[in-house]
C-alpha cells in the first residue's frame, strides 16, 4: 500500500472535496480520482459518497480514514525518532485542552515547563469548542487531551486528574453580594438571568442535569460561549453565569463581578487526561504527559483553586 495514496485520501476527507484536495496536494484531479479508485479496488469497498456539496466518507471510508491517520502519524514519528538517534527528545506533541476547564488554565504552565525541560519538543496546543477531543485522540490527530469526564470511551484510556466544583459568577450589585462568603443554593437561581454556553457544551450539560435533579428550571436569557463576552456581560450586570473555578476566577472584574460558592447541590465534574488506546505513545509524548499530570497535581495542592480535589491516578 502506497503511503502517499493514504495521505491523499486523508486530505480529501479533511477538505471534503476532491478538487480542492487536488489543488492543495498539487496533483491533477483525474490523477487523484484514480488514486481513490485504486484504494476502493484494493479494499473492495466504496469509500466516499460524492454530491454537489463535496464528498463524505462511507462507514468503510471512515474506518480507513482512522487507520490511515494512525499509520501516517506513526511513519512521521519513526522518521523523527530514527533521524534523531539517541540524542535529546525531539518531535511534535499535540495536546488538546478543553475550553471551560482547568486544561486551558494549565496551558501556559505546560508550555513553560516543556520549553525549560524538553527544548527539542515542539508543543502543539489546541483549544476549540468545535472539536471532539476524545475522537481526535482515538484517531491519532492528538497525542493527548484534557477533557471533562472519566470515560469509559472505546479507543481511549483515561487518567483521572481532579474533580472541579462549579461556582456562580455574579455582578457586584446582586442580591447575593451582601451575604459575603455564604454559599448560594441552586433553588435561589430560578429567577436569576443566566448567561450559559449552548446545550452541547459540557458546562451546560452539567448545569442542566443539576437543575433537572432539583426539578427546577433555569432562567436562561442568552447563550454565550466567548469568555470575553461573558466576562463583560456579567460585569455590566446583564446576567449571571456558572463555571468551574479555574475559568470563573479568570473572568472576574474587580469591583464589578464576584464569585459565589454553589450548594444544594454542589455541581461537580471530573477532569481527566486521555491518550489513545491502540496507538503507542512516543517517548516525547510520555514525557509531556508526565509533566501535565504533575502540573495538575501541583496546582490543586497549592490550594489556589477552591473546589478542586485530587483524584487517584
Amino acid at each position: 500500500m502506497d503511503i502517499r495514496r493514504l495521505q491523499a485520501f486523508v486530505k480529501i476527507i479533511d477538505i471534503g472535496s476532491i478538487s480542492r484536495a487536488a489543488d492543495i496536494l498539487n496533483i491533477a484531479q483525474p490523477a487523484l480520482s484514480q488514486q481513490l479508485a485504486s484504494l476502493e479496488t484494493a479494499f473492495k469497498q466504496k469509500l466516499l459518497i460524492r454530491s454537489k456539496m463535496g464528498v463524505t466518507p462511507t462507514a468503510a471510508g471512515l474506518e480507513l480514514y482512522r487507520h490511515a491517520q494512525t499509520m501516517i502519524k506513526q511513519l512521521d514519528r519513526a522518521m523523527t525518532e530514527v533521524s534523531s538517534g539517541a540524542g535529546p527528545l525531539v518531535g511534535k506533541v499535540s495536546v488538546g485542552l478543553s475550553p471551560y476547564s482547568s486544561g486551558s488554565t494549565l496551558s501556559l504552565a505546560l508550555l513553560k515547563e516543556v520549553r525549560a525541560k524538553l527544548p527539542g519538543i515542539i508543543l502543539h496546543l489546541t483549544e476549540s469548542f468545535d472539536d471532539i477531543y476524545s475522537e481526535m485522540v482515538m484517531t491519532g490527530r492528538l497525542d493527548m487531551a484534557i477533557i471533562h469526564g472519566a470515560g469509559p470511551i472505546k479507543g481511549v484510556n483515561f487518567t483521572p486528574l481532579m474533580k472541579e466544583n462549579f461556582f456562580l459568577v455574579a455582578p457586584e450589585e446582586s442580591p447575593f453580594t451582601e451575604r459575603g462568603s455564604a454559599p448560594v443554593k441552586l433553588s435561589e437561581l430560578t429567577e436569576v438571568p443566566l448567561l450559559l454556553p449552548p446545550d452541547y457544551n459540557f458546562v451546560r450539560k452539567r448545569i442542566n442535569t443539576a437543575f433537572a435533579r432539583k426539578q427546577i428550571k433555569p432562567h436562561i436569557v442568552a447563550e454565550v460561549e466567548a469568555l470575553l463576552t461573558l466576562q463583560d456581560a456579567v460585569a455590566a450586570g446583564i446576567g449571571f453565569t456558572i463555571l468551574p473555578w479555574s475559568v470563573a476566577s479568570k473572568i472576574i472584574v474587580p469591583g464589578k463581578s464576584r464569585v459565589h460558592e454553589l450548594r444544594s447541590p454542589v455541581i461537580q465534574e471530573d477532569v481527566s487526561l486521555c491518550v489513545p488506546e491502540s496507538i503507542p505513545e512516543t517517548e516525547a509524548g510520555v514525557a509531556v504527559r508526565n509533566i501535565l499530570i504533575d502540573l495538575a497535581k501541583s496546582m490543586v495542592m497549592s490550594q489556589n483553586w477552591p473546589g478542586t480535589q485530587i483524584m487517584d491516578t
